[in-house]
């Protein structure tokens, strides 16, 4: 009977749906920034140029959006960038990015809550109804924007479902009168064709001067990844968060144009002292206000509530998108367990939310806000920044473990582009606020400080991480520098079938060792039961150390996770290791790898030289079979032929093909990379065929030899997917030992290893 006490996890309730996210995401983006920026935008940039603003805006947030939705319809789980940077780059990134989130989306609460304090005390000191303030009117902005950070804090403690309705509820109102705004704008244009003229000069400044309003107002756009956080509580979240994501940056991007063309044509020429743009550019943040006060009557009633609904719902996104960001460190331990608590009866994060009111409360309540919104601001850049990064590893590194509910079209363009716009406009922002990027550092430097006093110590594992079980080094006394090779071993069988090869690649350099086992843990079993799987790796391990042990420094290790090639590709990175020994046991199961499911990855990530042994065993081999079309692998496959060639009288035999009008100079090739062959040069004959079907023609060829060693493939893995391989038509025509090789690529393996 096991000794193990029954493990039962604590859930968020899934009550949010399809229009709950979407609306969640628009009241986040739909907020005070957007009344601010139009009226600074067109004094800027001009009347043409604040629609391109905000157009050009919508699709750097498009871009970012698309980032996200892939990524949380792969993995739909509370914490957002916190999530994709584990799973990309781990847990020291990953904290940062949590944190930074946290931050970001508490402050910008905080300011949300001022802003509905100030508009809604102006609306009512306008009305004559507060002349009881006196002097006092800051310290009751203060008192009111406190009182409304509570209230909403209560309402994301009443649950998901209260949170979606009433955020939902907000941001009907505040789009319904954005939405207004713009179809009055568009009567008044259709009525009045005059009024078209206040588009000229187009853009009266330049191009150069988008930049500058883009950078202003890109603020506008953030919120779309508040969704991410609401991957434990969406219903059919794989196809819901990235519809939600992308449904919300369109609708908030064409709301934006059409407000800012209903700024523009909002004033008729003439009835002001100036050109309309200028005379609205002149009134500054106010210019969006003076500018609808003339297009419809009510204008001042009706833009006071569209931005308390703005900032209302805006408020309700940030808390609940923080409270998330702070609950997901809680649940996997990098903050206090008190932070992933959780009310029985709500379903809700209580301890999270607790600490971030404590966030919202205090900076609404004692500090200035615009410096440390700007803050606030150059992280969601940053972690958007992040995100695209994270987009394209994942993509990259472990496409063949997710199970996507949305793949972006284009990969990787887009996150590329959205990477370089992101960075020149956190750039710019120290044009704005240089105080942001003394505080933005300052926070970052916090959280690296408490990861290493804390969170490190206290973190648990994840499904998606990789464990050591049970690691030996071997005790070097040679202190010549060592070619660290590592040895794959499944099981004792495939041990002693690479011994002996393995032996002669070693002998030919000077070896350190590195037995690695990667324990294949089934799904439905918990990784903390990895053990059971354990026994037949050791033996292997075992076997293998018997022959190798007094010929080489052996080091061992046996580690597990749910996907074998993702381990022993970060093995290969963590020991850095000049060559890596597999051994392949034939067909693959599915059409979509090459070689396998565990090879195919293995080839494409790794960044050393790897060599792959199929049913070689304990043989000499004495004629050698080399195929040969140039390149990198082709050099390598000469150099390992020759290895494991027979050293007293074993021939090699280099052969190409020439088809059509490719040439290539089989003898030259030779002659280059004769330093690397480790047998006398005239045991090296060379042959060249012209045939128009190559694998037929090496296959017929290499029915006379001993061995076949042949380069891997160069292209891309999913280029791979539709086309078999050279290596795997060799295999299925010639029932030959083989062996596939590949090369170091250079300057391509340095930014594997390092990015």
């Amino acid at each position: 009977m096991s000794n193990k006490s029954p493990h039962f996890s604590t859930e968020l309730s899934r009550e949010l749906t399809l229009f709950h996210i979407t609306m969640m995401g628009l009241g986040m983006m739909i907020g005070a920034g957007v009344f601010i920026g139009i009226g600074n935008a067109i004094g800027i940039v001009g009347p043409g140029g604040v629609l391109l603003t905000f157009a050009l805006n919508g699709v750097i947030a498009l871009f970012t959006a698309m980032s996200y939705a892939e990524l949380s319809s792969a993995i739909p789980k509370a914490g957002g960038a916190y999530n994709f940077a584990r799973i990309a780059f781990g847990r020291k990134p990953s904290f940062i990015a949590g944190w930074m989130e946290w931050f970001a989306s508490s402050i910008a609460g905080s300011m949300y809550a001022i802003v509905f304090s100030i508009y809604t005390l102006r609306y009512f000191e306008h009305m004559g109804m507060m002349g009881w303030v006196g002097n006092h009117m800051h310290l009751a902005v203060k008192v009111t924007a406190v009182f409304v950070a509570i209230f909403f804090l209560y309402t994301n403690y009443r649950g998901a479902s209260e949170t979606g309705k009433i955020g939902a509820f907000f941001t009907l109102g505040q789009t319904l009168f954005l939405v207004i705004i713009g179809c009055v704008g568009a009567y008044v244009a259709f009525k009045d064709p005059s009024r078209l003229q206040n588009f000229t000069p187009f853009l009266p400044s330049g191009w150069e001067k988008l930049l500058v309003t883009m950078g202003f107002t890109y603020v506008a756009f953030e919120g779309y990844e508040v969704i991410a956080q609401a991957g434990d509580e969406a219903i059919d979240p794989k196809k819901n968060l990235p519809k939600a994501m992308i449904y919300s940056v369109a609708i908030v991007t064409l709301t934006y144009v059409a407000v800012a063309f209903a700024t523009v044509v909002a004033v008729k020429a003439g009835t002001v002292d100036q050109a309309p743009w200028k005379w609205i550019g002149s009134h500054g943040a106010k210019g969006f206000g003076e500018a609808v006060a003339k297009l419809m009557p009510f204008a001042n009633l009706l833009l006071t509530l569209a931005v308390i609904f703005a900032s209302t719902s805006a408020l309700n996104a940030t808390i609940y998108s923080a409270t998330r960001a702070s609950f997901a460190l809680g649940r996997d331990r990098m903050l206090p367990s008190f932070f992933a608590r959780i009310s029985k009866k709500r379903k809700t994060p209580y301890g999270a939310l607790f600490f971030t009111g404590l966030i919202v409360i205090i900076v609404a309540a004692f500090l200035p806000t615009l410096h440390v919104a700007s803050s606030a601001s150059i992280m969601f850049l940053f972690l958007f920044f992040l995100v695209n990064i994270c987009v394209i590893k994942i993509r990259v590194n472990m496409a063949d473990e997710m199970n996507y509910g949305f793949i972006m079209p284009y990969f990787p363009l887009f996150p590329v582009l959205a990477i370089i716009a992101q960075a020149v406009l956190a750039v710019w922002l120290v044009h704005m606020s240089l105080i942001a990027w003394i505080i933005a550092p300052l926070w970052i430097l916090s959280g690296v400080i408490i990861y290493s006093l804390y969170s490190k110590h206290n973190v648990l594992a994840t499904e998606d991480e990789i464990f050591v079980f049970e690691e030996e080094k071997a005790k070097i006394e040679d202190k010549k520098e060592k070619h660290n090779v590592m040895i794959s071993v499944a099981n004792p069988k495939s041990a002693l079938s690479l011994i002996r090869n393995t032996y002669k690649l070693c002998g030919a350099k000077n070896a350190h060792v590195e037995l690695l086992h990667m324990v294949p843990v089934p799904d439905q079993v918990p990784l903390s039961d990895a053990e059971e799987y354990m026994s037949e790796g050791k033996e292997a391990i075992y076997e293998a150390m018997i022959y190798l042990v007094n010929f080489f420094p052996i080091s061992t290790a046996i580690r597990y996770c749910r996907n074998i090639s993702r381990g022993i590709v970060s093995a290969v990175k963590e020991k850095n290791i000049q060559t890596l020994i597999l051994g392949w046991h034939g067909k693959p199961r599915t059409h979509i790898f090459s070689l396998g499911s565990t090879i195919d990855p293995i080839i494409e990530r790794a960044h050393c030289n790897v060599v792959i042994f199929k049913d070689c065993g304990d043989k000499d081999f004495k004629k050698v079979f080399v195929p040969l079309a140039g390149g990198r692998n082709g050099a390598y496959a000469l150099e390992i032929a020759s290895i494991l060639t027979d050293k007293k009288e074993g021939e090699i035999f280099a052969f190409t093909v020439e088809k059509g009008k490719n040439i290539f100079d089989i003898n030259s090739f030779v002659e280059t990379n004769k330093e690397k062959i480790h047998i006398p040069l005239n045991r090296v004959k060379t042959s060249t065929v012209k045939s128009a079907n190559v694998i037929d023609t090496i296959a017929k060829e290499a029915e006379e030899y001993d061995l076949i060693v042949v380069g891997a493939t160069e292209q891309p893995m999913l280029s791979q997917m539709t086309h078999a391989t050279m290596p795997e038509l060799i295999a299925q025509r010639c029932n030959l030992p083989l062996v596939v090789v590949k090369a170091s690529g250079g300057i391509k393996s340095w930014i594997k290893r390092w990015i």
